[in-house]
């Protein structure tokens, strides 16, 4: 076997290793309390290899954080469209979101930074706004119906928060905090058309102008 390709394959799989290693260490006593030394023996290799990778933990740390960005699956959000009624769009937006809940990448991202939080929230402040950038599509629409008449929302971003905390309630938070399973694709269809339900319930514009 070729020698040269035989060494970054090893060099790929080690890398990978510390990489998977300083995520539990991440999440298990976060940034503070986590130590290359400790990295390094969960990842069964030494210390010089962690360091020839990530030269300092908070590089390790940011390409922990920029891997799980980039691997979790999001894909735009679908656009307003003015000529389909509201409750098949909406739908569809929750539906999205939920798949991106469901997506493992998506939520060790999301539990690295709530640690990295609790320990240290200037550290975590970036990642998490980041993460709010993946909810923003909701916002966008839900703005865009309310330009367009068809819902009395004052404040879409603040409604949007509400339709948020619905879907995170069943699909983010149990997950995040209790270690319950993601939710089955039957589960996620409920959430998605119950939670539409309510939210058009209380801002869907109705015939001759009302709410």
């Amino acid at each position: 076997m070729d020698d040269s390709t035989t060494l970054p394959r090893l060099t790929d799989r080690k890398r990978a290793a510390v990489i998977e290693a300083a995520i539990d260490e991440f999440r298990a006593s976060g940034f503070d309390a986590t130590s290359m030394d400790r990295i390094a023996a969960r990842a069964s290799v030494s210390k010089r290899t962690v360091y020839n990778h990530f030269p300092s933990k908070e590089a390790l740390f940011a390409a922990i954080l920029q891997q799980l960005w980039d691997a979790s699956k999001a894909g735009d959000a679908p656009g307003y469209r003015a000529d389909l009624p509201l409750r098949p769009q909406l739908i569809d937006l929750l539906a999205q979101k939920l798949r991106l809940l469901n997506d493992d990448a998506f939520m060790s991202l999301a539990r690295v930074a709530i640690a990295a939080g609790i320990h240290s929230p200037e550290r975590a402040r970036d990642m998490v706004a980041r993460i709010g950038e993946r909810e923003e599509g909701l916002t966008v629409w839900v703005r865009a119906a309310a330009a367009d008449g068809r819902l009395d929302v004052p404040d879409p971003a603040f409604a949007a928060q509400q339709l948020h905390g619905l879907v995170k309630g069943f699909a983010f938070w149990p997950q995040v905090t209790m270690g319950q399973p993601p939710l089955t694709a039957d589960e996620q269809n409920t959430v998605a058309q119950t939670s539409a339900d309510m939210f058009l319930a209380r801002y869907a514009v109705k015939p001759g102008g009302t709410n």
